[in-house]
């Protein structure tokens, strides 16, 4: 307040009043004291009063001159009473505005004070009337809308205009209001409705959507619907705009479809005036012609198609024409146009058929360029057309073959029968539509030469009814189907012999075993062929099996196959009876006949076989795979008989086999599994009776067969070269563990180990040696090596110079098992041998027959003759041994004497001194 005559004016004005005052705005507030009468004002009264800047004196009167309605009124008026007055007055500014003044009496007319607040009202007042206007002109509006507007407020009906009685078929606008709006809103459509209207804030409208709204002579309309929340009476309310669109539909659809088909047909669809200037221009014209719809219309149709058209003169002609036009670009474009004429000009339909023909062109050209026939033919079978390289096929021109009807063609299948016309490929896809393909079919060539095709017939109307035309295509196969034959015959004959291979003898093999019959398998295989290999060369042995095979060809009967496996094996296949006898007799007539002699390069050579049989009988559930294996190992066990036998398979047999396979395959992991051991056998000396070596023997405990015998694993180790890595393997163990033994028990014993023949082959012999008595620093002269005579006497020559440098290193050297085989004093001399061991079959019986006795006697005289020290084997009587001591023997052992025993058990088998001579 400014210039105020109390300081406590407004102390007593109470709090509503003062609320009221500083919650209004722009308001100033005054005080009038009747007791002074004079007036007191807030700061600001010159600006509400369009007075700024006034004197103090101006501003008291001109407050004066507008709040003295008032205080004339307060001086009779109650204590507490508001008055109000409004006054229009003008600014300095000439402007004229509207105050309105509100107070109140506080206390008497006479002692107490007028309170009040004078506001500025003029933008409100004119607003108010413009809003008056406005509501008084959208009122004129709404009633004369040609659409539907109705206000619902709790989901009933609470205004509805003239249009909306009149689209719902109502009587008045009383029918509609209080109605629930279910009963205006088809059921179907009402969930949609109170989604969309949930979904509104105030001030805020639907999108439109279409409902169908139920009329009261009981049909419904269909209407485009919008919704506003809105106030009425205060309240949230909805206001609803509708329109009918039953009119509007059908012809909204129309024209939407019109335009969306124009704008995505892939033709160019143009409009011109009938000038030819351009009014319309689709899309797929843009893209045809590189320009768009702003830059073609209003040229003239011959610029933008880079080529003088006339619609009408195109109409006159008949409508249709192809012409070449251009691109913005200036590239070439192939184009069939058809125009129509319309009440403003014309419209040109311009079809882009420049892919299509280019895809002709490159079709018509990759045709003409192909290997393979090809030829078009109607549904009657007469060609229409034909690529060159059919002519060439069929040896005539392509001129030739188009007239042509494919039923006169000449064809023939693979036994060289005419193919029926019923049975063409041409024919089948000609009635049925249905594709041929890759059939392999015999041609006569138009120079009488034949040709084999690979043809293929296709309907080019599959979806069509019959008949059909069609496209046959065909290479010519003649050579590849010669190759193919030459590669299935060397792929399945043997080149040397021309008998069938392996491959070929399972195929015949299979089938046999699939007959009602009994088959018979004869696995033949020629003994010592490879000796003819070696001696005479590969070119003898090859014609030794030629002649071979050719005998066996002749020996057998119609439907019977002779097969050569490869090298010397040969197989027949037999129809057979279940009878053995006749199989064993078919198998020695076979031999008889290969024993005739063959002459080869001015030789007569003559050979034999050993013949392994198998009786298949129907129904036997071996595959042919097996069939081969069960004769081959019947064949392998009539080589073990003696060779030039021949012997039948059984069940036996197999799994011994199998067990020979099991073992030859164990053998080779054995040591490294500790599966190998030694067993030492004591060797005494006669003259002393005491043990002066071991002979240390190879044993082997298999995981399934328990203890295999020497007799049976040491053959199979010779078979392979795993005998190398066992004799190593034996010569270390042994080495250790007797030199160990030796160590313990301060003894000056020998070991004695064998070699066999493969081993005196190995060139890693002498290190293998060398290694062992390093590691076990076992003295040389403390090992005796042991090879049988049979062993020395297969090359003495080679057998010498091996003996000779393990002699080097300085090991004993002995002559195992002699009497078994063919040496002489003279070889006996070549080599360098300590010790000569008699074989055990002299020994026994030595002390029952003269005759032995002799033998013996002989064979130490002759071994001392070359001062060799003389063992005898297989000691097993006291007889024996004391007979051996009387013939001068240096050595003996036997189970007599002392049984092979483990290395830990060595200790247990002290075995006493026997009594010296």
């Amino acid at each position: 307040m400014t210039e105020p005559h109390d300081s406590d004016v407004f102390a007593v004005v109470d709090r509503e009043l003062l609320d009221a005052v500083w919650s209004l705005n722009e308001a100033i507030p005054w005080s009038f004291s009747f007791a002074h009468d004079e007036p007191t004002w807030a700061v600001g009264l010159d600006a509400l009063l369009g007075l700024p800047g006034a004197t103090h004196d101006d501003l008291r009167a001109r407050l004066i001159e507008l709040i003295g309605p008032l205080i004339t009124t307060a001086r009779s008026a109650p204590a507490g009473e508001v008055f109000g007055h409004e006054q229009r007055c003008t600014t300095a500014t000439g402007d004229e505005q509207l105050l309105r003044s509100r107070a109140r009496l506080v206390g008497d007319a006479r002692t107490g004070r007028l309170l009040g607040i004078t506001t500025d009202v003029t933008q409100a007042r004119e607003a108010q009337r413009a809003r008056d206007d406005l509501a008084a002109r959208y009122q004129v509006f709404v009633e004369h809308s040609p659409d539907a507007i109705w206000v619902h407020q709790d989901r009933k009906v609470v205004y509805a205009n003239p249009a909306t009685v009149r689209m719902l078929a109502a009587e008045s606008t009383a029918q509609i209001v209080g109605r629930p709006i279910a009963d205006l809103i088809a059921g179907h459509a009402l969930p949609g409705v109170q989604e969309r209207l949930a979904s509104l804030t105030p001030g805020t409208a639907t999108m439109p959507a279409e409902v169908e709204m139920r009329r009261f002579d009981g049909g419904t309309i269909p209407v485009e619907s919008v919704a506003v929340r809105i106030n009425w009476a205060g309240r949230p309310a909805f206001q609803v705009i509708q329109r009918d669109v039953t009119a509007h539909q059908p012809a909204e659809v129309v024209l939407h479809h019109q335009a969306a088909l124009v704008q995505h047909v892939s033709d160019a669809i143009i409009a011109t005036t009938r000038d030819g200037e351009v009014t319309s221009w689709n899309r797929a014209a843009a893209a045809i012609y590189g320009l768009s719809a702003e830059q073609a219309i209003g040229q003239h149709i011959s610029a933008v198609v880079g080529a003088p058209l006339d619609p009408a003169a195109l109409l006159a002609a008949g409508g249709i024409t192809e012409a070449r036009h251009l691109r913005a670009d200036g590239s070439a474009l192939a184009i069939r146009v058809s125009a129509a004429e319309m009440p403003s000009g014309f419209v040109l339909v311009c079809a882009d058929e420049t892919a299509s023909r280019r895809a002709e062109q490159d079709y018509a050209t990759v045709v003409n360029s192909l290997d393979e026939g090809v030829v078009v033919a109607d549904a009657k079978g007469l060609v229409l057309s034909a690529n060159p390289a059919a002519g060439h096929i069929l040896g005539t021109t392509r001129a030739e073959v188009v007239g042509s009807n494919l039923g006169d063609w000449p064809l023939f299948d693979e036994t060289g029968a005419p193919i029926p016309l019923d049975a063409r490929p041409s024919t089948q896809t000609h009635r049925t539509g249905a594709p041929q393909n890759a059939r392999v079919i015999g041609a006569l060539r138009g120079d009488g030469r034949s040709v084999w095709l690979a043809v293929t017939s296709r309907s080019l109307t599959p979806d069509s009814d019959a008949p059909h035309p069609i496209v046959l295509s065909f290479t010519d196969i003649t050579e590849s189907r010669a190759i193919r034959e030459r590669l299935e015959r060397e792929a399945t004959h043997d080149p040397l012999t021309g008998l069938a291979n392996r491959t070929l003898v399972l195929r015949h093999l299979d089938s046999a075993l699939r007959s009602t019959h009994p088959a018979g398998v004869l696995f033949i295989d020629l003994d010592e062929f490879k000796v003819i290999n070696d001696s005479l060369g590969h070119g003898v042995g090859d014609e030794v099996l030629r002649v071979v095979g050719e005998r066996l060809r002749q020996l057998v009967g119609e439907g019977e196959v002779v097969g050569r496996l490869g090298g010397d094996e040969f197989v027949v296949i037999t129809r057979a009876e279940d009878d053995r006898r006749k199989l064993r007799l078919l198998a020695e007539e076979l031999r008889r006949n290969l024993a005739d002699p063959i002459s080869v390069e001015g030789r007569k050579l003559r050979v034999d076989a050993s013949i392994g049989i198998v009786l298949a009988s129907p129904g036997d559930p071996r595959t042919a795979a097996d069939v081969l294996r069960d004769s081959d190992v019947a064949m392998y066990h009539a080589k073990t008989l003696g060779r030039g036998r021949t012997a039948f398979f059984d069940v036996q047999l197999r799994e011994r086999m199998q067990r020979h396979l099991l073992l030859q395959q164990d053998l080779r992991e054995a040591a490294q599994k500790d599966q190998l051991w030694m067993a030492y056998q004591p060797i005494i000396d006669l003259g002393t009776g005491r043990t002066v070596a071991m002979e240390g023997l190879l044993r082997w405990t298999h995981p399934l067969y328990g203890t295999v015998s020497p007799a049976e694993f040491i053959p199979l180790a010779e078979e392979s070269d795993v005998i190398h890595g066992i004799g190593a393997h034996m010569l270390r163990m042994a080495s250790r563990e007797l030199a160990a033994y030796r160590a313990r028990h301060q003894l000056d014993l020998r070991l004695k180990v064998n070699l066999s023949a493969r081993q005196l082959e190995d060139p890693y012999l002498h290190n293998d040696v060398r290694e062992a008595l390093a590691e076990a620093g076992l003295p040389a002269s403390a090992v005796c090596l042991e090879v049988t005579e049979s062993a020395l006497m297969h090359d003495p020559t080679a057998a010498a110079q091996v003996l000779s440098n393990l002699r080097r290193l300085g090991v004993r050297l002995a002559i195992d098992d002699f009497g078994t085989g063919y040496s002489s004093l003279a070889q006996l001399q070549r080599l360098p041998l300590d010790t000569l061991k008699i074989d055990r079959s002299f020994i026994t019986g030595v002390d029952e027959n003269p005759d032995a006795e002799a033998i013996v006697n002989s064979i130490i005289a002759m071994a001392h003759a070359v001062k060799l020290t003389v063992v005898a084997e297989g000691v097993e009587k006291a007889e024996q041994l004391d007979l051996l001591r009387r013939l001068g023997c240096d050595q003996a052992q036997g189970f007599y004497i002392g049984k092979p025993t483990p290395a830990d058990q060595l200790a247990e088998n002290h075995w006493p001194p026997y009594p010296a001579r």
